[in-house]
């Protein structure tokens, strides 16, 4: 599996946006700004993701977010009802959340790269995601795509 980085950085910086100080959950717009540098990460490794990204299901982004137009309102609400659910495990930047699940949405929806970060603002405290999001399980197993 190819990775597009840029996608994935630009993806995770959009992400790191949605801190607030509300108590709603938020998906934030930081993630990509950690994840753009240019220095040497060798003691900065990123643990691995508790969140099995490789057996969500995407369908719901990938039916309602189609191209060549790429509607906003219809990606940005679909991405943010498969990412709210993750919101604490993508926002973490200990871990290797975010990429991880921006590459899975790329490799099955062939997104342009920073589709979602160019798209779905909100503010600067990045998207805010419903108070009620469901909490998944770490070892969630959902099917495929």
């Amino acid at each position: 599996m190819e990775r597009n980085w840029s996608f994935s950085y630009l993806a995770i910086l959009f992400l790191l946006v949605a801190s607030s100080a509300s108590f709603s959950t938020s998906i934030s717009d930081g993630v990509l700004s950690s994840l753009g540098s240019t220095s040497r990460n060798l003691l900065q490794m990123k643990k691995a993701c508790p969140i099995n990204f490789e057996f969500q299901n995407y369908t719901i982004i990938t039916s309602q977010c189609k191209g060549p137009q790429y509607p906003a309102d219809r990606c940005c609400a679909a991405f943010k009802q498969f990412a709210c659910p993750f919101a604490d495990q993508i926002n973490d930047l200990t871990t290797d959340c975010a990429s991880t699940m921006f590459s899975y949405i790329n490799l099955y929806g062939k997104y342009p790269p920073g589709l979602f970060a160019t798209k779905c603002r909100e503010g600067k405290a990045g998207l805010k995601c419903p108070a009620s999001a469901p909490v998944t399980s770490a070892t969630s197993n959902t099917n495929a795509n």
